[in-house]
């Protein structure tokens, strides 16, 4: 089988997502069309990470981020022109909104019917102006207009979509738990009782409120708080005990990762978080913002929780400072919820099921 890949924002989460596709289906040959975002990572960067015999790059040059109709109108065509030359493929899979609305008009104007959309989030859920949520929905479906399948990342992004008017299925993303080394044995020795994030520091991510949870727990000099990333608004993260890692290797990420107690998400809605299903795989519990995507993850009192507001985040983190025999439990459970729940090859594998329909 061939597939094109139409990735916009060629960084993070959807790269992830697109990798683990590439992995878990080597029989079959993916290409590529991806813009880039160099203040996150280099294009160049990002290829290594892949196979190197199974994919082949198209630089997709005028796709950038934000709306913008002359832009958008060169990217349009310059993806028409890229699409022409692949007609005989076997599917086209779209990522992000971007490339969701300007891919299946591209697709529509080619004749191109086998397209699957992906959005990893949903644009008009962000807390954006009422304006903006407003453009987002208008656009979402106008695009849907143009054809193709949505297939979310999660039941509950899967349901944000339905309520719109928008048909849409679900395949959640999964991760590889037996790929995760263990290596929070570090904690013993260092006594930290780290609460960890990983990924963009940016408005979606939340980082003031993840500031705030933190600012409260200042007078506990045991606890630290760890943003495993970088982004435009790392200045958000003023409180003391906060450190912030800058960008790390896949490895580096993991290892700062490994040495959490528990994983902290502060976002205000997700698709299905890359970063939470990897510390599940290294047997974290959880503590997550009760938005789309996070709210597919947690089992209540099991493997972690969902919060409301900064003051129920924070009495839920004093619980597992209290008791910390419950971090180990709680995290069993979590890595056992990735092999069953959300398991890589079973998501690669149901993709697969969806291009050949």
């Amino acid at each position: 089988m061939r597939i094109v890949h139409v990735v916009e924002p060629f960084a993070s989460g959807v790269v992830t997502f697109v990798k683990s596709l590439v992995e878990h289906l080597p029989g079959d040959y993916h290409i590529v069309v991806h813009g880039e975002r160099p203040e996150v990572m280099e294009k160049a960067q990002v290829k290594k990470l892949f196979p190197p015999h199974q994919v082949k790059f198209i630089h997709w040059k005028s796709a950038q981020r934000g709306l913008h109709l002359t832009k958008d109108l060169k990217a349009l065509f310059e993806l028409y022109s890229i699409l022409k030359r692949f007609r005989d493929v076997d599917a086209i899979h779209l990522h992000s909104s971007k490339s969701g609305f300007i891919g299946r008009l591209a697709c529509r104007m080619l004749k191109i019917k086998n397209v699957i959309y992906t959005p990893n989030g949903a644009p008009f859920l962000a807390k954006d102006s009422r304006f903006k949520r407003s453009l987002y929905k208008q656009l979402e479906l106008l695009g849907h207009s143009f054809g193709g399948k949505v297939v979310c990342v999660s039941a509950s992004e899967a349901e944000a979509y339905k309520q719109l008017g928008i048909d849409a299925s679900y395949i959640n993303n999964g991760t590889n738990a037996s790929q995760m080394r263990a290596v929070s044995q570090e904690l013993i020795t260092t006594n930290k009782f780290v609460i960890a994030f990983t990924g963009r520091i940016l408005a979606q991510k939340n980082p003031r409120k993840f500031n705030e949870i933190a600012s409260q727990f200042k007078a506990y000099p045991h606890v630290e708080f760890v943003w495993i990333g970088d982004g435009a608004e790392r200045n958000a993260l003023t409180s003391p005990n906060i450190r912030i890692t800058g960008w790390l290797t896949e490895d580096e990420v993991k290892e700062e990762l490994g040495k959490a107690s528990l994983y902290l998400s502060t976002a205000d809605y997700e698709g299905l978080s890359f970063g939470v299903l990897d510390a599940m795989a290294m047997g974290k519990p959880l503590i997550l913002s009760n938005c789309t995507g996070n709210k597919d993850i947690i089992h209540y009192g099991v493997n972690g929780d969902l919060y409301d507001s900064v003051t129920q985040a924070c009495t839920q983190i004093l619980y597992y400072i209290n008791n910390p025999s419950m971090l180990e439990a709680m995290g069993t459970y979590s890595k056992d919820l990735c092999t069953t729940e959300f398991n890589a090859a079973s998501s690669a594998g149901n993709y697969r099921i969806a291009y050949a329909y």
